[in-house]
């Protein structure tokens, strides 16, 4: 029983082999079949020969030579060197700016020892007079004729707010009035008197007083520097407040 399945086997595998056999031959029949014809005609080889390049030829360039440059003269001699004097800066002296003046809003009329401005009006009621310098010299001693080489100026004295004559303040009265008074040779006031009224006596007339009692001048003086007399002529002005 065992010898009988040996035997199996065996013829099994001997079919097996010679079935693959079978298979190998016809792969390799098959092959044999399909390849590649023979090339015709065969290939050849051959040798590709190169251009021998023409040789280079070197081309020698002459050796130039450069002229010399003629020589110029020698140069002058340098000036001889001296150190500069050193000055110092002047110092700048700062000033400080002169404060504002403040004008008035209403320029008053008097004499220039009487101008001024504040920035607070004053009252209403006030007292401004302009000087005149109008007038002849007097006369001087000798052969020559009179004159005034320098003229009388005013140095001291002012009419003030405070001046108004009272009557004429309570009545209300105002005006302008023009007065001529002479200067003598001391700088004191002499003769006044009325050229053009102002309408009222109290304005006049205390124009004149006070210019007589408060008003100096430096004399006036001749071409040979004697002092002389000299007439001047001033316009006062009153006026009050208005509500």
């Amino acid at each position: 029983m065992i010898e009988t399945a040996t035997q199996d086997r065996v013829k099994s595998a001997l079919v097996a082999g010679a079935v693959h056999a079978l298979l190998a031959y016809a792969f390799i029949a098959g092959l044999d079949r399909h390849a590649a014809p023979a090339l015709d005609p065969p290939l050849k080889l051959f040798d590709i020969s190169l251009p021998v390049p023409p040789p280079v030829v070197e081309t020698v360039q002459p050796e130039s030579r450069r002229m010399p440059e003629p020589e110029g003269r020698a140069a002058p001699p340098g000036l001889k060197a001296e150190a500069s004097p050193i000055v110092a800066p002047k110092p700048r002296v700062r000033l400080d700016p002169p404060p504002p003046v403040v004008a008035a809003p209403v320029p008053g009329i008097g004499a220039s020892v009487s101008q001024g401005a504040s920035d607070v009006p004053g009252p209403g009621t006030g007292a401004g007079g302009t000087g005149t310098g109008t007038g002849s010299g007097g006369a001087g001693s000798g052969t020559g004729g009179g004159g005034a080489a320098a003229r009388a100026r005013q140095i001291a004295g002012r009419i003030v707010n405070a001046d108004y004559p009272r009557a004429a303040k309570r009545a209300g009265v105002e005006g302008e009035v023009l007065v001529r008074f002479t200067v003598e040779p001391d700088g004191r006031v002499g003769r006044c008197s009325v050229v053009r009224s102002s309408g009222s006596d109290a304005l006049d007339s205390t124009t004149c007083r006070l210019i007589q009692q408060r008003y100096r001048f430096a004399p006036a003086r001749d071409a040979s520097g004697r002092p002389v007399s000299d007439e001047k002529g001033w316009v006062q002005r009153w006026w009050l407040e208005r509500d």
